[in-house]
């Protein structure tokens, strides 16, 4: 039987590009998700559909069904002053927050005299992943799951923020 949208989803899994991992929860805590709502990249979500509880399975995801395809013009020359304080090197990776509030990932790219080349494409943008995903549990959302496409087992605990500064405690 397939995954229904709606329905929660635990999974263990690795990640790789190529020989390298790059992201695992294995041994750790699952990844609890609503299926259907965008939560898990489209391609690792069209994968796991028809995989039973407890089966373990390779998923290739082609980049258009994970971080999209590079964007050679995702790129900005920002002044460098806007950067004070931090000690800048090529390929590293910054946080800061986009025009509609969010979190917003950028790679430095060039540092110039002046100037520093910011790259916004994510990381894995461009890339095959193949992830190693075993389905530990699958079941319906409650009423308010389905209301607000938040897993019990992910709100915060009463009392705790969800650590976004969103001001929900």
């Amino acid at each position: 039987m397939s995954i229904q949208a709606n329905q929660i989803v635990s999974i263990e899994y690795e990640v790789k590009d190529g020989d390298t991992v790059v992201d695992s929860n294995v041994g750790g805590a699952p990844l609890i998700f609503m299926f259907g709502k965008g939560q898990i990249i489209q391609g690792l979500e069209n994968g796991i559909v028809n995989m039973p509880v407890g089966e373990k399975g390779d998923i290739l995801v082609q980049p258009a069904d994970a971080y999209g395809e590079i964007n050679e013009e995702a790129t900005q020359e920002v002044p460098k002053d806007q950067f004070a304080g931090i000690d800048l090197a090529i390929g590293m990776t910054l946080y800061g927050q986009g025009e509609d509030g969010a979190t917003t990932q950028v790679i430095v790219k060039e540092i110039a005299e002046e100037t520093v080349l910011i790259d916004f494409n994510h990381p894995l943008a461009g890339k095959a992943l193949m992830f190693t995903v075993t389905v530990n549990s699958v079941r319906d959302a409650s009423a308010e799951e389905a209301a607000s496409g938040v897993p019990a087992e992910n709100k915060p605990a009463e009392g705790e923020s969800c650590g976004t500064g969103c001001g929900c405690h």
